[in-house]
């Protein structure tokens, strides 16, 4: 195993010819598409693997200079493809992963056929022609109560992100991976997501994109779905789903993952 492989926890499944790589997002790991991968493994070969920083991985490794900005989770997807000798993939990239993605494929449009986003957003922030969700004030409140009580925050922020009461399965789940991340790495990550502004990259993403949103969803808006469908360079698609939440792959897996599997199988109609 090469070391990228290891330090990502990279793990292979499946013996289909087309390739599928997912990409988490933010406070989760692999484990979050534990629904979708029983579906997967016998027509495709299945990529898994974690961000530097969730907290499955050797907190050694989360160089903070490095992930200030999506650039550098970009480069270490690239390394993942290539030490996998991966050619071409189909890549599925949850929320923040999704931008990573994106911004990866700009370098080397060459290894993706195409990207399935999933709950994706260039910029979390209002401006003043862009609806992103949240006022400055607001992530500065979610940073401060992220660094004064870290657990308090996840079991707070956790039902809010999921969509459902603290009893739901799902939002246990997601509680159980961000509170995994240690505090400082958590926050570091918060900050580089909620703060960054991937517009003006929006125009160089020419490979196909397939925008899968839930109809409600605390981060999200669903115009932001539309405002990436109007600025992407290459052809994009948008479905907004039944779902509730920001990880709808967890939460609603039955309304979510036959919309996923459609997305994989086919391309967009010319």
């Amino acid at each position: 195993m090469g070391v990228v492989e290891e330090a990502q926890n990279v793990k292979i499944i499946g013996g289909g010819q087309q390739t599928v790589v997912l990409g988490h997002g933010f406070g989760t790991d692999q484990s979050v598409w534990k629904h979708l991968i029983p579906h997967l493994v016998d027509d495709y070969k299945v990529v898994l693997y974690d961000n530097i920083g969730a907290g499955t991985t050797n907190p050694d490794y989360f160089d903070f200079e490095r992930y200030r900005t999506l650039e550098g989770f970009a480069y270490d997807l690239l390394g993942i493809l290539e030490e996998l000798r991966i050619d071409s993939c189909v890549f599925v990239g949850h929320s923040v992963s999704a931008m990573i993605g994106a911004v990866a494929s700009i370098t080397r449009p060459d290894l993706f056929q195409k990207i399935i986003m999933i709950s994706p957003s260039p910029r979390y922030l209002n401006d003043e022609d862009y609806f992103g969700g949240f006022e400055q004030e607001e992530l500065n409140q979610l940073f401060q109560a992220m660094q004064s009580n870290y657990k308090a925050w996840c079991s707070g922020f956790a039902p809010l992100a999921v969509g459902g009461d603290m009893d739901s399965v799902a939002v246990q789940e997601f509680s159980r991976t961000l509170f995994n991340m240690r505090p400082d790495i958590a926050l570091s990550v918060a900050q580089t997501i909620f703060q960054s502004d991937m517009r003006n990259i929006l125009a160089l993403v020419t490979i196909p994109c397939h925008i899968i949103q839930s109809m409600k969803d605390m981060a999200v808006p669903v115009v932001v779905s539309e405002y990436l469908h109007c600025n992407l360079g290459g052809d994009s698609i948008v479905e907004v789903m039944e779902s509730d939440g920001h990880l709808p792959q967890l939460s609603s897996p039955d309304i979510v993952i036959p919309v996923i599997l459609k997305h994989i199988k086919y391309d967009i109609a010319a």
